[in-house]
C-alpha cells in the first residue's frame, strides 16, 4: 500500500508538471537562437564605437543620436524599458575586436548600433555575426562592407551611413568640376576608412580627366608631417585630399602651409575630420580648407526638431556628422524588434535573432531624419547625400558646425 500511495503521488506530480508545460509559452524556432526578455526586465541594446581619445567626438556624436531615439520612444518598447549599453571600440581593429567579444558574451543583448569607425567593424564583425547578433552602423563608410558579393562575415552588418563609393565620387567632382583643378595628391593613414576613400577619389578624379600625381600615407600617432608633405609638394599638386581622422588630420592641415609648394594647394578632408576637435587641432591653418560630409541641408523636416532636442539635452550642437544616422539606425532596430517579438501572457518577450536580422534587412520606406530609407540585400540602408563645406573664420573662431554647404548649392 505504501508503494502504491507513493506511485500515485508521483503520477499526480507528473500530471501537474505536464499541465504547466502545456500552458507555458514556448520560444519560436529560429536558426540563430531566441532572446528571452523576462517580464519586468529591460530590452538591452548596445552602442559600440570610439568613445575616448582624439576621435571620440565621432563616437559620442552617434551615441547621442541613439539616446535621443530612445527618449523619443518614451524609453520603452513593448512595455519593457530600453537599456543602452556601450563599449569603446577605440577606432582600431583591436579595440573593435575587444568590444565585440564583450558584447557577444552578453546573452541578453538584442541588437546593436555601431561601430563608429570602419576599423572597429573590421576587427569585430566576425564575432558579432557568429553570435547571431546584428549591428547597424551609423558611420562606417568603407564601400566593401556592403558589397553585393561580401562574404558571410558581414551577414550581421547593415548601415545607415553612406558608402564612400558616393563620397569619393562627390569629392572628385567638386575638385575637378567645381574648382576646376586638374592634378591632385592624396594622403591616407592606413585605416580601412581612409585607404578606401582616397582610392575611390583617385579613381573618380582620373575618370573625369584629372591626374593623381602622388599617393602617400602616414601612421596613426604620427605628428611630424613634414617628410610626407615635402614629398607631396615636390609633385606640385593643385589639390591635396587627406580623408583621415582628427589628430593626424590636424597636424597635416597645420603644417601644410609651411611647406614650400603647398602654399596655394586646395586642402580637403572628409567626415572623419568633421568635428570642432579637428578645427582646434589644426588651428588657424584650417581656415579656407574644405570638408566633405553628409548634406545636412537635404535632411528631412524632422531634423530641425532633433537639433532642438539635442541642444536642450546636451547644451551644444552635434559634435560630428552622424548623429542623425544613429537616430535612424536605432529606430530601424526598434521597428524590427516590434515586428518580430512574441509577447507572452506573463509579460515576457521572445525575440528570434534571425527573424530580427531579416526584418532589419527588409526595411522599406522608413521615414528617417536622413531620408526615406530602404535597405539593400547587403545592408546598405543609407541615403547618399554628400556635400562639401568650407572652414571659415566663423569655425576657426569657435562656432560649429558650418552653416551651409558650398557645394552643391541647390
Amino acid at each position: 500500500m505504501k508503494f502504491a500511495r507513493v506511485g500515485a503521488l508521483a503520477l499526480a506530480a507528473l500530471l501537474a508538471l505536464s499541465a504547466c508545460a502545456q500552458g507555458a509559452a514556448s520560444p519560436p524556432a529560429d536558426e540563430l537562437g531566441v532572446i528571452t526578455v523576462p517580464a519586468g526586465e529591460p530590452i538591452n541594446i548596445a552602442y559600440w564605437g570610439v568613445l575616448s581619445g582624439a576621435d571620440s567626438t565621432l563616437g559620442v556624436d552617434s551615441q547621442r543620436g541613439v539616446e535621443i531615439a530612445i527618449e523619443d520612444k518614451g524609453g520603452s518598447l513593448l512595455d519593457h524599458d530600453i537599456v543602452l549599453k556601450t563599449e569603446d571600440g577605440l577606432c582600431t581593429p583591436e579595440g573593435g575586436a575587444t568590444a565585440a567579444q564583450k558584447l557577444a558574451a552578453d546573452t541578453t543583448l538584442v541588437g546593436l548600433i555601431g561601430s563608429a569607425c570602419s576599423d572597429e567593424t573590421q576587427g569585430g564583425i566576425q564575432t558579432l555575426t557568429d553570435a547571431g547578433l546584428t549591428t547597424i552602423s551609423p558611420s562606417n563608410t568603407r564601400p566593401s562592407f556592403t558589397d553585393a558579393d561580401r562574404d558571410a562575415t558581414f551577414a550581421g552588418y547593415a548601415r545607415t551611413a553612406h558608402s564612400d563609393a558616393f563620397q569619393g565620387k562627390a569629392v572628385a567632382e567638386f575638385v575637378y568640376n567645381e574648382q576646376g583643378l586638374r592634378t591632385a595628391a592624396t594622403i591616407h593613414d592606413g585605416s580601412a576608412y581612409a585607404e578606401a576613400l582616397q582610392q575611390v577619389f583617385a579613381d573618380e578624379f582620373t575618370a573625369l580627366g584629372g591626374e593623381i600625381i602622388v599617393q602617400e600615407a602616414v601612421s596613426k600617432g604620427q605628428t611630424d608631417m613634414n617628410p610626407v608633405l615635402t614629398s607631396v609638394a615636390a609633385a606640385n599638386p593643385d589639390a591635396l585630399y587627406f580623408p583621415i581622422f582628427i589628430a593626424e588630420g590636424g597636424y597635416i592641415a597645420a603644417q601644410a602651409r609651411e611647406v614650400s609648394g603647398l602654399e596655394d594647394a586646395l586642402l580637403i578632408g572628409s567626415d572623419g575630420m568633421f568635428s570642432p576637435d579637428f578645427i582646434t587641432a589644426a588651428g588657424p591653418a584650417a581656415e579656407g580648407m574644405y570638408l566633405s560630409s553628409p548634406n545636412f541641408s537635404a535632411f528631412q523636416d524632422a531634423y530641425a526638431s532633433f537639433l532642438e532636442k539635442h541642444t536642450t539635452k546636451y547644451g551644444e550642437s552635434p559634435l560630428s556628422a552622424f548623429h542623425a544616422h544613429a537616430y535612424d539606425a536605432a529606430n530601424i532596430l526598434f521597428a524590427a524588434i516590434e515586428e518580430v517579438a512574441v509577447q507572452n501572457e506573463d509579460g515576457s518577450l521572445f525575440i528570434p535573432k534571425k527573424a530580427l536580422r531579416d526584418a532589419i534587412f527588409a526595411t522599406s520606406d522608413h521615414q528617417g531624419l536622413t531620408g526615406v530609407l530602404s535597405c539593400s540585400p547587403s545592408g546598405d540602408c543609407g541615403a547618399p547625400l554628400i556635400a562639401v563645406y568650407e572652414v571659415t573664420a566663423r569655425e576657426t573662431g569657435g562656432e560649429w558646425p558650418p552653416e551651409a554647404p558650398v557645394w552643391p548649392t541647390e
